[in-house]
């Protein structure tokens, strides 16, 4: 049995299995394609903080010790995937990338693809990360500013931004945390997303403790903390004309820098075209149409909240009880 994915998604996972009596390295392998043994955590921003309260971000059944109302760092979580790899005794195999994966014949093998060779095995878990690549928009190839473009994967603080005005792309979490920290250095603007979902209701977000409308910049603008800290707050940028964003009520504007914190993408691209094709595997806990095959950490596969800590935690479990259950 193989883990793809050695972040809280796949020690949950690899938690669950150890409770059923497995062992990890004879009954189970965990793998992950980050070449250095670090996770992701340990490239974010120093002074990013997470959404989910340290009392909330249990991985395994582990706590964080401290405050449990804190709102932790990235490297707090790095060192708390750490510690909770080392007490279930697993040795992630790093530097090992999933490419694809398919069922051989009809019997009750998995051929896992990797960047080291094939290996055959009855079980693979997908637990690469439903925020693991940088979502980009498409506008973006049309900009050219003075300064630097990064996505907030790629940020690390003011001193990397030059001199100037900056154009924050996105306020969800991450670019209202940016933006504040920006704006104690630099001028910016903060760009919301699009004013409504699809069935004209607005969007509701969960920012720190409090919960606000998200319906774009109008709805922000209404914080008198933007106005405090000097932050213009405008519409959704649709467009780029050269050293211009467009946004879509006409304005445009000339920023020094672009930062767009617009998110990410999950990496189960070697998933099998039929899963990846497959209508949403909402309350199928991660399971998928391939028998032993599963998918934890991500909301498409899973619960509405698999990719929080809970979630993955609720996802493992269910996944642990399918796998001991197969004949």
């Amino acid at each position: 049995m193989i883990i793809v994915g050695s972040g809280h998604a796949g020690l949950s996972v690899a938690a669950e299995l150890s409770r059923s009596g497995l062992q990890p390295q004879r009954d189970f392998a965990v793998i992950d394609s980050n070449p250095d043994g670090q996770r992701s955590w340990a490239f974010r921003w120093s002074s990013m903080e997470l959404l989910t309260e340290a009392g909330r971000s249990t991985v395994a059944g582990q706590h964080l010790t401290g405050d449990p109302y804190r709102r932790p760092s990235p490297r707090e979580i790095e060192q708390h995937l750490l510690d909770v790899e080392s007490s279930l005794g697993v040795t992630t195999m790093w530097g090992i990338r999933a490419t694809g994966v398919e069922r051989l014949g009809d019997g009750s093998t998995l051929l896992l693809s990797t960047n080291e060779g094939p290996v055959q095995t009855r079980n693979v878990v997908c637990a690469t990360g439903a925020a693991a690549r940088p979502r980009t928009l498409g506008w973006a190839v049309g900009a050219a500013v003075p300064g630097i473009m990064v996505h907030s994967a790629d940020y690390h603080g003011p001193g990397q931004i030059p001199r100037g005005d900056v154009l924050v792309v996105g306020a969800g979490h991450s670019g209202q945390q940016i933006a504040r920290e920006l704006s104690s250095t630099h001028r910016v603007t903060l760009s919301s997303r699009p004013t409504y979902a699809s069935a004209g209701r607005p969007i509701r977000r969960l920012v720190g403790r409090r919960r606000t409308d998200a319906r774009g910049a109008a709805a922000l603008s209404l914080d008198p903390e933007w106005a405090q800290l000097g932050i213009d707050v405008v519409s959704a940028a649709v467009a780029a004309d050269g050293a211009h964003i467009v946004f879509d009520d006409g304005r445009r504007i000339a920023p020094q820098s672009i930062i767009f914190a617009t998110g990410y993408r999950p990496a189960d691209g070697w998933l099998p075209r039929r899963v990846l094709d497959a209508t949403s595997g909402r309350g199928k806990r991660g399971t998928t149409g391939v028998p032993g095959l599963f998918v934890v950490g991500m909301p498409t596969y899973g619960s509405r909240d698999a990719d929080t800590f809970a979630g993955a935690r609720r996802d493992a479990i269910s996944i642990a009880r399918h796998i001991m259950k197969r004949p």
